[in-house]
């Protein structure tokens, strides 16, 4: 069984700045890819940023310059630091992980339960 529990969110003023983590726990040999998600309100749940196992980083164009993605490999971790946010930044963020189990040859892809993060003044 693999986990993923997201940490950091809460409520911003608009121009403020979140950092948020994400940690996987359980039975695996690797993380291939770790990212962010987020769905507004009425909204679709859309990428907000990605980060491989290479170290290779993408952003939605909305974030970029903004947001910036990084990780601890040791803590199996991920982060998200937000930075100038925004009122629609507003969202539920989740984290999204592929995970290889032992003895696959597949990863399988895990999601967090979320975690609220509201700008507003």
């Amino acid at each position: 069984q693999v986990q993923l529990v997201e940490s950091g969110g809460g409520l911003v003023q608009p121009g403020g700045s979140l950092k948020l983590s994400c940690a996987a726990s359980g039975i695996f040999t690797r993380i291939n890819r770790m990212g962010w998600y987020r769905q507004a309100p009425g909204k679709e749940r859309e990428l907000v940023a990605t980060l491989t196992g290479g170290g290779s980083s993408n952003y939605a164009d909305s974030v970029k310059g903004r947001f910036t993605i990084s990780k601890d490999n040791a803590k199996n971790t991920v982060y998200l630091q937000m930075n100038s946010l925004k009122p629609e930044d507003t969202a539920v963020y989740y984290c999204n992980a592929d995970v290889f189990r032992p003895y696959s040859i597949t990863p399988v892809n895990h999601w967090g339960p979320g975690t609220q993060v509201t700008v507003s003044s």
